[in-house]
């Protein structure tokens, strides 16, 4: 059995409500969200995989808005006891979980700012979102393996929360698409 997992039940709008061999799991927004309902799912049952879906900002200009292969997270709302942002006093500063693919960037705050998104890109990564660093930590401290498909649903730009709402359905759509391609379904 997977577990397929969402932040927002917007997300997956296009989804049935039962999947041939995935149970489901909605954790709200936001890492602290994401790591407790993810936590209480896996003391609650046993996963061969967690398959992460939702949207996510691109702050690269050659990030297409489609669905992609997400499989290192590092945070970009952290800074160690020297003042080094994207460095936790305590966690990795990088969570790889895949082969090739892209480098999501998490934090607690939509990313709505052109000048947020370019620091965030120089930590190195393509994607910008909420939730996946802390999905990814969960996932390695129960040794279940965890796989990331985001849409991108926006340009992680100024104006990207309207953008944001208006793709989310049509994320969930070309989500879904890929879901059943992948898992022949």
């Amino acid at each position: 059995m997977r577990l397929l997992v969402a932040a927002l039940d917007r997300e997956l709008v296009a989804f049935p409500d039962e999947l041939p061999g995935f149970d489901r799991l909605v954790t709200g927004p936001g890492k602290l969200q994401a790591t407790h309902a993810l936590t209480r799912a896996l003391e609650r049952g046993d996963y061969d995989e967690i398959v992460v879906v939702g949207t996510a900002g691109a702050i690269h200009e050659d990030v297409e808005a489609t669905v992609h292969e997400v499989t290192a997270a590092i945070q970009h709302d952290v800074t160690d006891l020297d003042n080094v942002v994207g460095q936790h006093v305590s966690l990795p500063a990088m969570l790889s979980f895949g082969g090739s693919g892209h480098t999501i960037a998490t934090g607690d705050h939509f990313v709505d700012d052109a000048d947020a998104a370019a620091g965030i890109r120089d930590l190195g990564a393509t994607l910008v979102d909420m939730e996946v660093y802390a999905y990814a930590w969960v996932a390695q401290q129960y040794n279940v393996p965890i796989r990331v498909l985001k849409a991108v649903s926006d340009r992680a730009q100024d104006g990207a929360r309207w953008d944001w709402g208006e793709a989310t359905d049509a994320c969930s759509v070309l989500l879904l698409e890929r879901v059943r391609r992948d898992y022949d379904l």
